[in-house]
C-alpha cells in the first residue's frame, strides 16, 4: 500500500470509529413513562439524530442544530442549520426554541440531548444584556488570539443563557440524559459544546482575566455582566442538575486507537503519542518531526516502518493575511522541519471534515513536497509567515477533501516513518485534481 494510501486509510478508521451509527445504539435510555425531547447542538448532531430514530422506535419530538451544510432528513426530529465557528441569527433562533421545548416537563419526561463539537457556537443564547452581536465579536477575536479550546468555552459559558449547565436547568425536573461525542483534550463532558447539561467548574473570574490576558476589545456592559453573581454557572451539587447523566459515546483516544489497528494490519508499528496536543500548531510540527527524524535515523522511539499517531487540538495565532486551518498549517511548518527527508510522510485532518473554516479536511505531504513546490515557485517559508497554508497544498493538489463528515473528534495527525530501503521511491498517489 502506497504511504498516502495508508495514512488515508487510517484516517478513515478514525472517523468510522466515531460515527453515530455504530457508536450511539449501545447508549440509548430506557423509555420513560412521560415524553421524549430530544434536543442537541453539534457538527454531529444531525447524524445522532438520525441514530436515535433508527434505533427508538418509539413517539419522540425535538429539534437540534447542526452546520450548514451539516444537516440529514430526520422523520420526528427537526434539524436547523446554523453558523459555525461564528454564531448567527439562525442558531439563536434554534437556541430559543429549544429553551421553550423544555419549558413545563415533569419528573416523568426524558430529554435525550445530543452534544458533539462545534455546539458552543451553533446554540446561541445571550445572557441577560448581551446581544449576539457582543458574543459574535467575542468570539472572532478568541478565535484569532490564540487562546485554546477550554478558554474559549470558559468566556462562552459565562456569557450564555444554555451553557456551562443552565439547559440542564431549565429541563429540570425532567430526566436528562446526554449522549456527547468528545472533540476536546482530556474529554472533559463540560467543555465539548460548553457543557450545556454538566455542572461547571470555572468561574466568571476566570473568564474575566482570560478576556483581559488577550487583550480583547470587549464592550463595558459585557465587563459588568462577568463582574455580577447572576454570571456564574451552576456548579456540582446543584439540585436541578440531579437528574442528569452525562455519557461519552465516542472519544479521540478510541479513534486513534483504530487508525493504529489499521497500521497494524499492514505490517506497521503504531506510537500513540497522545490524543490531546495542543499548542501553536506550527510549534507542535518542530516538535513532532524531531520524534519522527530520530525514527529515521536512529530507530527511536520506534524502528521504521512506524507511524506516530496524535490527536488533540492545536491553535493558530493569526498574524498574516492567509487562508488555512490548523492542520494545513501544521503540515506546512512540519514539511519545512523534515527538509525533504525520503522516508517521512504525514496527514493531517479534523474529523469533521473542515480544518477551521475552510472546505477542506487537511493536507498531505511526502518526501517531494519541497522539491514541489519550488518547481511551482512557492515559497512555503514565506507562506507560513502569512497563515497560508491552505494555498500552499491547493497549488500543490495535496488538499484533503471529504466533505462534511457529521462526526467530531478533533485533529487527527499521522506521521509514517518508511524503511530505509524504499527511499527515493517516486510513486505518488493522485488525489482528483479541483478546478482552480
Amino acid at each position: 500500500m502506497h504511504p498516502h494510501d495508508l495514512l488515508f486509510a487510517m484516517f478513515r478508521a478514525a472517523v468510522d470509529a466515531a460515527s453515530p451509527a455504530r457508536c450511539l445504539a449501545q447508549y440509548l435510555p430506557q423509555r420513560p413513562t412521560g415524553r421524549v425531547v430530544v434536543v442537541g447542538a453539534g457538527k454531529a448532531a444531525a447524524e445522532m439524530a438520525r441514530a436515535v430514530e433508527e434505533q427508538w422506535h418509539e413517539q419522540l419530538s425535538g429539534l437540534v442544530v447542526t452546520r450548514y451544510g451539516h444537516a440529514l432528513p430526520c422523520r420526528q426530529i427537526e434539524v436547523v442549520e446554523a453558523g459555525h465557528p461564528n454564531p448567527d441569527a439562525a442558531g439563536h433562533e434554534a437556541a430559543v426554541r429549544i429553551r421553550d421545548l423544555l419549558k413545563g416537563l415533569s419528573a416523568d419526561d426524558l430529554v435525550l440531548a445530543l452534544w458533539s463539537g462545534g455546539g458552543s457556537a451553533l446554540l446561541s443564547l445571550p445572557a441577560e444584556g448581551i446581544t449576539l452581536a457582543d458574543k459574535r465579536s467575542i468570539n472572532q477575536q478568541l478565535l484569532r488570539s490564540g487562546a485554546s479550546i477550554g478558554e474559549i468555552n470558559c468566556v462562552r459559558k459565562h456569557l450564555s443563557a444554555i451553557k456551562g449547565g443552565r439547559l440542564a436547568q431549565l429541563a429540570h425536573p425532567a430526566q436528562v440524559v446526554s449522549l456527547i461525542i468528545s472533540d476536546v483534550p482530556g474529554d472533559d463532558p463540560s467543555v465539548v459544546a460548553s457543557g450545556p447539561t454538566v455542572a461547571d467548574d470555572t468561574t466568571r473570574e476566570q473568564a474575566l482575566e482570560i478576556l483581559e490576558r488577550y487583550d480583547l476589545n470587549v464592550p463595558e456592559h459585557v465587563t459588568q455582566w462577568l463582574r455580577s453573581e447572576r454570571a456564574e454557572t451552576p456548579k456540582a451539587g446543584d439540585e436541578r442538575l440531579s437528574q442528569v447523566r452525562n455519557i461519552l459515546i465516542a472519544t479521540p483516544m478510541a479513534s486513534l486507537r483504530a487508525a493504529a489497528a489499521c497500521a497494524r494490519e499492514q505490517g506497521v508499528q503504531p506510537l500513540i503519542l497522545g490524543d490531546a496536543i495542543e499548542g501553536e500548531a506550527r510549534e507542535c510540527a518542530r516538535v513532532l518531526a524531531g520524534v519522527a527524524l530520530s525514527c529515521a535515523t536512529h530507530g527511536q522511539p520506534l524502528s521504521a516502518p512506524c507511524v506516530l499517531i496524535s490527536g488533540g487540538e492545536t491553535t493558530v495565532s493569526v498574524r498574516g493575511r492567509g487562508r488555512g486551518g490548523r492542520n494545513a498549517e501544521f503540515l506546512l511548518s512540519l514539511s519545512l522541519a523534515l527538509r525533504s527527508h525520503p522516508q517521512i510522510w504525514a496527514l493531517a485532518c479534523d474529523t469533521d471534515g473542515i480544518d477551521g473554516t475552510e472546505d477542506n479536511a487537511g493536507a498531505r505531504i511526502g518526501p517531494d513536497t519541497l522539491g514541489r513546490a519550488t518547481g511551482w515557485g512557492l515559497n512555503l517559508a514565506a507562506l507560513l509567515d502569512d497563515n497560508d497554508a491552505y494555498r500552499a497544498f491547493d497549488v500543490l493538489n495535496d488538499l484533503i477533501v471529504t466533505g462534511p463528515t457529521r462526526t467530531n473528534v478533533n485533529d487527527f495527525r499521522a506521521i509514517l516513518i518508511e524503511r530505509g530501503s524504499v527511499a527515493g521511491r517516486t510513486e505518488y498517489a493522485q488525489l482528483p485534481r479541483r478546478d482552480a
